[in-house]
C-alpha cells in the first residue's frame, strides 16, 4: 500500500502489535529491503553480517528451519494438539494474600453434571517440591504442595476442577464453599526483615542432608497448617526469620580497600516485581497412551518436568512421557513447572485427557517473576579512576515460594564482580519470604539487578572524581587471563572455583561502543526544556553451569543419505533446532536442508539438563558437534570397510561424498549408510555425543543510552540505545541479532515502564497487558543498533557463546546514567519514572 514506506509508517502498521521476543528492529530493515528489491531487483541491507568466512554455514545468516511451519501455520503449539473430547481443568484462586482455609466444601461442585473430579489439598499428596526446573538436588527448598492448608499469595490454589467444558468448571468453582481465616500480608524485604514479623511458612522444617543440631528444638513452634519446608542441603535459610537463603563471601581486606579509596559512594538501588510476559500463556495438555502418563508441554526443562510429575503422582519416570511442543516465549518462567504438576496429576487420577490453560490475568498473579531486589552498593575509587574495594548486600523477594530462591540472587554478585580487577570485594545476600505473587527465573536470571546497581554507583563515582565512566570502566575491567579470585566465594550452595578470565572483548565493547555513541561530546538540544545525556553499563553473564549442567544428542545418517539430529535441548522459539542443524551441517558437510531436528522429547531423545542459564548453543550445541564428531568416526570407519582401504585414506567431502585420498574411489552418504544397514554391512551409522565442562564462554558487552529529559514535565526520551557485545563466533548472526534487540527492549521496558502494582492487602492492580507497562514499538528507541564483536572463543562450539540473556542486563544502568549525565540525578529504582525525576530535581 505504501511502496515508499518511511519507518514512521513501519511503527504506525505495528503500533498495536506486541512482540517480545526479538524487538522490532528488523521489521524496519525488512520493509528497507523489500522496497530495494522492488525498485531496482537487488537491496544493499544487510540484515546480519557474515562471520568466520572459511565455514559452510556457520557464522552465516539463515533462517529458521521451523520458520516455514511456523509462518504457515502447522500445527506445532500445545493447543494444537488438543483433541476433540478433551477435558478442562480450572483453578479456584484465594482472594487473599495470606489466610488458613478452615472450612473447605465441594459438595455441589463435585455434583454438577459434567465434572469430574474436584481437587482440594484434603484429597491430593502431601509431597513437597520445588517448581524450580533445576538439577537435583535442587538449591531451591522444597516448601509447596499441589494444593496448601495455608494460602500464601494472592490467586494461590485453592481448588481445581475437571469438568467437560471451560463453562461446567467455572459453574462447578462458584459453587465452592471456603471460610477462610485471613492473615495479615508481609508484602517487601523491609517488612518481611523486621523482628516479629508475620510469617509465611512456619512449618517443620526437615534437612535431607547437612540438618544444623538444633533442628528438634527449632521446630517445636511450627504450625501443621503452614505444612513443611525441605531443604535438600543447607541453603542457610531461616523461616522464623523469613529467610529461604543466604549466602556471603569475598577477597581481600574491605575495610583496607575503602581507606585507600579517595571517595566512596555507599547507595542502596531497589529493583520492582517484573512479568515475563510470553506472548503464549502456560499451557499442558495431558493424557494416558499404553498405560502411560503423557505431557504436551510449553517447557523449557522436559526432564525435569518428568521427574518433578512423576514424583507427584508416585509412577516411575519410565511412566511418565514428556513432549515439548514448540514454546510461544518463556523468558525464563518455563524454566518452572506450573500447570505440568496439577494438569499431569489430574490426568493420572481421573485417567481423562485434560487441556489446562493459564488466563492472562493467572499469567501475572501465579506465574514466576523477576525478583524484587533491594542492592546496597559501598564502592571506594581513588583519583586516578582505580577502585579499590566494592561490597554488595542483596535483600531479594522471592515471595511466596523459595524457587530459584539462591540462585537468581547469587547471579546479582556472580555475575557482576567478576567483571572487575578489583583486590578487595565482598558480598552479603538473603532472600526473604514475602506474600507477593510468586518469583523465579526470568531472563539474566538476577543479573540485571545487580548489574544496574553497580553500574549507578561507578556512575557516580565517576562524576565525584570527575572522571570519564567510560576510562573508569577500562580502567577496571578484566582482562583475558586474569584469575578470578571472587568465584571461590560465589558458589551456589557449595565453593566456587577458581578460574581465570577466558576470552574477553570486554574493553573493545567499551571502546567501540564509546566511538560510535561519541560518548565524551556533550550533546546540547535546540529547546532548552530537554537536557540530554549518555551513559554506559558493561556487562556478562554465563554459558551454561560449568560443573553442573549436561547435554546429550544424537545423530543418525540414514539410509538415504540425510542426517536426523536428536537433541535434548528445548528450542523455545530462539533458535537452538537451526543451531543444532547448522552445526551438524558444517560437520557432515551438507546442505542445511538435508538435515532435520527433533528435541526435547523424553522418549525419543537423550537427556539435557534444559535451556536456561545461557546453556542452549554451549551445551547443547556442543553435544550436537560431538554426536557428529563421534558419527563421522563410524562413517570413516564404515567406509574404509565398504572400500576394503584405511581409514587414515578416508576423507569426508563436500556435498556429502567420502572419497579415499588414496585411490580416488568415493561413496556418497546415500551409498555408505544404505549399504551400512544391510546384511553385509556393520550396522545404523549413529554418533552420541555428551557435553559436560567446568570451562564458560563467558559473553562480555557494554550498552550505551543516549537520553532527553524534559526538566520541565520529567519525561524521558531513550535517543539512542547501542548494544556491543562480544559473542565469540555467533551460528547464527541474523538470529543472534533478532534476540539482542528483543532483550534490550524488555529491559528498557523493566527501566522506564513495567512493574507489578500491589495494594496493602496483597491484591495486584494491573494483572493485564493494558495496565502493567509492556514496550511496544512506540517505546523503541529511534536510534537502535546491535553489533556483534567477533571474538575467538576456545570452549563453545566453532568458538561460538551465549548471546541473548546477557542483553537484559545493560539498559537500566546505562539509561540511569544517562539521565544522571543530562539532569545530574542518579534514580535508584525500577521504574525510573517522570515523577521520580522531577521529586530528585526537587521540582515538587
Amino acid at each position: 500500500k505504501k511502496p515508499n514506506a518511511k519507518r514512521c509508517d513501519v511503527k504506525e502498521v505495528l503500533s498495536s502489535i506486541l512482540i517480545r521476543d526479538a524487538g522490532y528492529e528488523h521489521y524496519y530493515l525488512a520493509v528497507e529491503k523489500v522496497q530495494e528489491l522492488r525498485k531496482s531487483g537487488k537491496s544493499s541491507v544487510v540484515m546480519a553480517p557474515d562471520y568466520r568466512k572459511e565455514l559452510k554455514v556457520i557464522g552465516k545468516p539463515t533462517g529458521k528451519i521451523d520458520g516455514p511451519a511456523l509462518v504457515s501455520g502447522q500445527p506445532m503449539f500445545v493447543e494444537d494438539k488438543v483433541l476433540e473430547g478433551a477435558y478442562c481443568l480450572k483453578v479456584m484462586r484465594s482472594p487473599f494474600a495470606s489466610a488458613y482455609i478452615d472450612e473447605i466444601d465441594t459438595t455441589k461442585a463435585e455434583a454438577l453434571e459434567g465434572v469430574v473430579k474436584v481437587f482440594t489439598y484434603l484429597n491430593t499428596p502431601d509431597i513437597y517440591y520445588t517448581t524450580a526446573g533445576q538439577g537435583f538436588p535442587e538449591p531451591s527448598p522444597h516448601d509447596k504442595k499441589l494444593f496448601n492448608q495455608k494460602l500464601r499469595h494472592y490467586g494461590d490454589r485453592v481448588a481445581a476442577v475437571v469438568a467437560e467444558t471451560d463453562e461446567i468448571c467455572k459453574k462447578a468453582i462458584s459453587l465452592i464453599s471456603v471460610k477462610y481465616t485471613p492473615l495479615k500480608p508481609v508484602l517487601d524485604v523491609a517488612e518481611a526483615s523486621k523482628p516479629g514479623a508475620p510469617l509465611v511458612h512456619n512449618g517443620k522444617v526437615t534437612y535431607v542432608c547437612g540438618a544444623p543440631s538444633d533442628l528438634e528444638e527449632y521446630n517445636k513452634t511450627s504450625d501443621a497448617r503452614d505444612g513443611e519446608v525441605i531443604y535438600e542441603f543447607p541453603l542457610h535459610g531461616d523461616i522464623h526469620k523469613n529467610i529461604a537463603a543466604g549466602a556471603h563471601g569475598g577477597i581481600g581486606d574491605m575495610e583496607k580497600g575503602f581507606k585507600e579509596a579517595d571517595v566512596v559512594v555507599d547507595e542502596v538501588y531497589e529493583t520492582d516485581q517484573i512479568q515475563c510476559t510470553p506472548l503464549e500463556p502456560h499451557v499442558c495438555y495431558t493424557l494416558i497412551e499404553n498405560d502411560r502418563l503423557v505431557l504436551h508441554c510449553s517447557t523449557q526443562v522436559p526432564w525435569h518436568v518428568r521427574r518433578i510429575v512423576s514424583t507427584i503422582c508416585g509412577l516411575s519416570e519410565n511412566k511418565v512421557h514428556v513432549i515439548k511442543e514448540r514454546v510461544g516465549g518463556g523468558y525464563g518462567s518455563k524454566q518452572d513447572i506450573l500447570v505440568e504438576d496439577l494438569c499431569g496429576y489430574a490426568t493420572h487420577v481421573t485417567g481423562k485427557p485434560i487441556y489446562y490453560r493459564n488466563s492472562r490475568e493467572e499469567e501475572f498473579i501465579a506465574n514466576s517473576t523477576r525478583h524484587p531486589m533491594r542492592v546496597n552498593v559501598k564502592i571506594g575509587g581513588k583519583k586516578d579512576g582505580s577502585i579499590t574495594a566494592i561490597y554488595m548486600n542483596i535483600m531479594a523477594n522471592t515471595g511466596c515460594w523459595g524457587n530459584h530462591c539462591l540462585t537468581v540472587p547469587m547471579n546479582a554478585a556472580s555475575k557482576n564482580l567478576t567483571m572487575f580487577k578489583v583486590a578487595n570485594m565482598y558480598y552479603d545476600l538473603n532472600t526473604y519470604y514475602t506474600n507477593i505473587c510468586p518469583a523465579g527465573a526470568y531472563q539474566g536470571y538476577g543479573a540485571p539487578k545487580g548489574a544496574f546497581a553497580i553500574a549507578m554507583a561507578i556512575g557516580e563515582l565517576a562524576q565525584k572524581l570527575g572522571l570519564s565512566l567510560t576510562d573508569v570502566l577500562i580502567k577496571n575491567a578484566v582482562d583475558t587471563g586474569y584469575m578470578l579470585d571472587i568465584l571461590k566465594g560465589l558458589g551456589e550452595g557449595r565453593e566456587g572455583t577458581i578460574v581465570p578470565v577466558g576470552s574477553c572483548g570486554l574493553k573493545d565493547a567499551i571502546l567501540k561502543g564509546a566511538e560510535m555513541i561519541n560518548f565524551d561530546k556533550k550533546e546540547v538540544s535546540e529547546d532548552p526544556e530537554w537536557k540530554i545525556g549518555k551513559g554506559v553499563a558493561m556487562i556478562q553473564q554465563g554459558s551454561g553451569l560449568p560443573g553442573l549442567d549436561q547435554a546429550n544428542a544424537q545423530v543418525k545418517l540414514l539410509t538415504d543419505g540425510t542426517a536426523l539430529v536428536l537433541s535434548g535441548g528445548a528450542d523455545l522459539g530462539t533458535g537452538l533446532d537451526t543451531i543444532c542443524a547448522k552445526i551438524v551441517a558444517e560437520e557432515l558437510l551438507l546442505p542445511l536442508d538435508k538435515i532435520a531436528v527433533v528435541s526435547g522429547d523424553t522418549d525419543s531423545c537423550l537427556f539435557d539438563t534444559g535451556a536456561y542459564a545461557s546453556s542452549g548453543t554451549y551445551f547443547s550445541g556442543n553435544a550436537a558437534l560431538k554426536a557428529t564428531q563421534n558419527l563421522k568416526k563410524t562413517m570413516l570407519e564404515e567406509a574404509a570397510f565398504q572400500l576394503e582401504e584405511k581409514v587414515e585414506d578416508m576423507s569426508i567431502v563436500a556435498p556429502g561424498k567420502i572419497v579415499s585420498t588414496k585411490s580416488g574411489k568415493e561413496l556418497t552418504y546415500w551409498d555408505l549408510a544404505h549399504t551400512a544397514s544391510q546384511g553385509n554391512g556393520h550396522g545404523a551409522l549413529v554418533g552420541t555425543g555428551c557435553f559436560v565442562t567446568g570451562d564458560s564462554a563467558v559473553p562480555y558487552g557494554a550498552h550505551f543510552a543516549q537520553v532527553a529529559v524534559n526538566t520541565r514535565t520529567g519525561e524521558i526520551k531513550v535517543e539512542k540505545f547501542y548494544a556491543i557485545q562480544d559473542a565469540g563466533t555467533p551460528i547464527n548472526p541474523e538470529i543472534a541479532l533478532c534476540q539482542m534487540y528483543g532483550a534490550c527492549l524488555k529491559s528498557i521496558g523493566h527501566t522506564l515502564y513495567e512493574g507489578m502494582i500491589y495494594d496493602k492487602e496483597g491484591h495486584v492492580l494491573n494483572a493485564n497487558l493494558t495496565d502493567y507497562g509492556t514496550p511496544m514499538i512506540g517505546e523503541m528507541p529511534e536510534d537502535f543498533k546491535a553489533v556483534l564483536l567477533p571474538v575467538v572463543d576456545d570452549y563453545g562450539p566453532y568458538g561460538a557463546k551465549s548471546i541473548s540473556e546477557i542483553a537484559t542486563n545493560g539498559a537500566a544502568g546505562a539509561i540511569g546514567c544517562a539521565i544522571a549525565d543530562a539532569v545530574g540525578v542518579f534514580i535508584k529504582t525500577w521504574p525510573i519514572t517522570s515523577e521520580k525525576i522531577l521529586k530528585a530535581m526537587k521540582k515538587f
